[in-house]
């Protein structure tokens, strides 16, 4: 099991942390939130993902392996980019919304919950390096 642990790292990471989000979303929302599964929300999967393995590197290679700055490097533009371009593309969905409800279009409304928070993608951060410690623990 030990020869796989970068690879059920991410795999652990994301289901750990999209469970959070659903029985966060469920308690937020008073019900079974299977809707709002997906992309946006408290904490950030994207986030979560990328840190696991970037922690997972650093506690058993070290931070001064190439591996852990390739795997920083990465997380810092999924991160970037679940905050700004996620973001705006969520902005364009609301304001398309608007337009077709007043041009009384009937077309599926576009999902309008893209991106993260800053506080959204730490808790992602803080989800995911606890995950990749658990998972060290059990497995490593």
């Amino acid at each position: 099991m030990k020869q796989y642990l970068y690879l059920l790292t991410p795999l652990f990471a994301w289901f750990i942390t999209g469970c959070i989000k659903f029985a966060f979303n469920c308690v937020k929302e008073r019900r079974l939130a299977f809707d709002l599964i997906g992309y946006g929300g408290m904490p950030s999967n994207h986030s979560a993902i990328v840190s696991s393995i970037a922690m997972m590197i650093a506690l058993r290679e070290g931070i001064d392996s190439p591996a852990f700055g390739v795997a920083i490097a990465l997380a810092f533009i999924v991160m970037l980019d679940a905050n700004s371009l996620r973001q705006k593309i969520g902005q364009q969905a609301r304001l398309l919304n608007q337009v077709s409800a007043n041009l009384n279009l009937t077309n599926k409304p576009l999902r309008e919950r893209m991106g993260h928070s800053k506080f959204e993608i730490l808790a992602g951060i803080v989800s995911g390096c606890v995950s990749a410690y658990l998972l060290l623990i059990l497995i490593g």
